[in-house]
């Protein structure tokens, strides 16, 4: 590591003149950051850690009835505040590494970061989420631009992210055992209009949503719908865990154990 100065603003406003000063990066649960500080990937002058704003922590209901979640909020926060209304996203909560990472690491961090192998990309792009900043609201299908790749610009902080409630829906993650990562990761959501589909962990661009899947599952909601589509291994992430075949075949796999286990 290097000498840097630190800051712990206690308001958004605060962290927001905090990150207008030059080289300064936010700091959340420090889970993908501190490990890049200790490798030299990155050389902020200034960290500005979001730990000490309260008021971008917890979840609750909105008047139409969507799960608020604070961007400060950790993992396992929302594991066990989200499981009455939203039981698929807070079981995907309480999958996310191991009980370290999830009582440090944030919704907001992760979402910020954008890898393309975690969870909370597929939940955001499934349930047609709304992350809300200092600054303005962005729709899930607008958010993610491609791998560690958003629409948020510089110094700008998720304050909340807001999920409507499907009817039925459940996250299906084939786990790296090392990293706990998605190897791939499959969230499946149905609401009354249709269903969304969104994978993580396996393609090169990140979070996707499986178009043919979504259309196949709007007409059947039923595994046997999606048994018989493909799904290319064009553009999938080869690496030494699997090839691009074996993670597009292991898309329709999750796709199908996800609406199994939706119902």
């Amino acid at each position: 590591m290097y000498a840097f100065d630190f800051v712990r603003p206690s308001s958004v406003a605060d962290a927001v003149a905090a990150l207008g000063q030059e080289d300064a990066q936010a700091l959340g649960g420090g889970q993908t950051l501190i490990p890049a500080l200790k490798q030299r990937l990155a050389s902020p002058s200034t960290l500005v850690s979001l730990a000490g704003i309260a008021e971008i922590r917890g979840v609750c209901l909105d008047d139409d009835g969507r799960v608020c979640i604070g961007g400060g909020t950790p993992h396992a926060v929302v594991a066990a505040e989200a499981a009455k209304h939203y039981p698929a996203l807070a079981a995907m909560a309480n999958r996310i590494g191991d009980p370290a990472v999830r009582n440090r690491g944030t919704i907001g961090g992760s979402l910020a970061n954008n890898d393309p192998s975690a969870c909370y990309p597929a939940a955001v792009l499934a349930s047609n989420a709304t992350i809300l900043t200092n600054a303005r609201e962005i729709a899930a299908d607008d958010y993610f631009q491609g791998m560690f790749t958003t629409a948020l610009d510089e110094g700008e902080i998720i304050t909340e992210v807001r999920f409507p409630v499907p009817q039925a829906a459940n996250y299906q993650k084939f786990v790296q055992p090392a990293s706990r990562f998605a190897l791939t990761g499959v969230f499946v959501a149905r609401f009354a209009d249709g269903v969304r589909v969104a994978v993580t962990g396996a393609a090169e661009d990140g979070v996707f949503r499986w178009a043919e899947a979504e259309a196949a599952l709007s007409d059947s909601f039923a595994a046997e719908a999606v048994k018989g589509l493909e799904v290319a291994a064009d553009g999938m992430i080869s690496d030494l865990h699997g090839t691009p075949e074996y993670r597009a075949n292991l898309v329709r796999v999750l796709t199908a154990r996800a609406v199994a286990a939706a119902g």
